[in-house]
């Protein structure tokens, strides 16, 4: 499962070197701002709040717990948190029963893009992560409003083979 990962593992990117680690409760307020740091989450509400703190930290406990289940965070040579992504690995009974492994919440810092460190972390995804787990296919979706990063993922090998559907829940 991902707690499997060779963790944390040095990666090099244009913009420098970062490290790939799982994230840990003491980087919840980074990761909270680098949500926030994006038009299309701030839109739904991702805007780092001090009073939604107590809901991202059940999600990351709940995500932390879940041996299917990783949030990872990228750190520059200084120690602080340039970006971020979601794994999570699902058994599958299509493609002969073979497991996927689907990305969630990417994000790098803004101040930060166009170095390169999201082509690393996806190319760690690929190429390491895919592969040490078993999977046969890695997964994502993109908010159709999201054309630069379409054109980044479609660089980075993937091909927009699907329509995806979102249902929002009521209330919830």
């Amino acid at each position: 499962m991902l707690r499997d990962l060779a963790l944390p593992t040095t990666l090099s990117a244009r913009a420098g070197t970062v490290t790939l680690r799982n994230a840990a409760a003491d980087d919840l307020d980074d990761l909270m701002t680098l949500l926030s740091d994006d038009p299309i989450s701030a839109a739904r509400g991702d805007v780092a709040d001090a009073e939604d703190r107590p809901l991202y930290a059940a999600a990351l406990r709940t995500i932390a717990a879940d041996p299917a289940n990783a949030v990872l965070v990228a750190t520059d040579e200084a120690g602080d948190i340039v970006g971020t992504l979601q794994l999570t690995t699902i058994p599958g009974m299509a493609r002969r029963g073979s497991a996927r492994l689907l990305v969630e919440a990417v994000r790098v810092r803004s101040a930060v893009r166009s170095g390169g460190i999201g082509s690393v972390l996806m190319r760690w995804v690929t190429d390491v992560a895919a592969r040490d787990l078993g999977t046969s296919l890695v997964q994502l979706t993109s908010d159709a409003d999201r054309t630069d990063a379409h054109r980044f993922y479609e660089r980075l090998g993937f091909s927009a083979s699907h329509l995806g559907f979102k249902y929002r829940v009521p209330d919830a």
